[in-house]
């Protein structure tokens, strides 16, 4: 591993060799990896349990993990239905899909592609706030 050193001024390189020497200090001090976990497994089977129990990695401990469930809603018959490929249709529900969208975009309204038979338009609720109601004075 070779480390360009040519940019850094004397500060910086100062800097660098400090902290490179107490970066090798904590390593050359601290016992081995291995020996700590070698340690650790003594020290619980002693105490008379499993290395798992003591951080939890067991089975009975740790709770399954579960997906979380999507709420389930009614299945919806499909409302448009594009005459040239039968199998593009769509609910009325969500965003509108591409092949429809497209076809809006060149001049067709979405009603053109409704079902005959399964689909009718759903009126617009009428919206009440706002509109002022006249009464013929008598």
């Amino acid at each position: 591993m070779s480390i360009d050193l040519t940019p850094l001024n004397l500060r910086e390189l100062n800097t660098l060799i400090r902290s490179a020497k107490e970066r090798h200090k904590t390593l050359t001090s601290r016992p081995p990896a291995e020996k700590v976990r070698r340690q650790l497994i003594a020290d619980a089977k002693r105490a008379g349990y499993t290395i798992d129990e003591v951080f939890g990695l067991d089975a009975d401990t740790v709770a399954p993990k579960t997906k979380a469930r999507r709420r389930k809603g009614p299945k919806v018959k499909p409302k448009y239905r594009d005459p040239e490929n039968r199998w593009f249709t769509w609910t009325g529900r969500g965003k509108m899909p591409l092949w429809l969208a497209s076809k809006v975009r060149f001049g067709h309204s979405p009603t053109d592609f409704l079902i005959p038979g399964v689909a009718k338009l759903t009126p617009k609720e009428k919206v009440l706030t706002g509109k002022r109601k006249l009464f013929k004075q008598s």
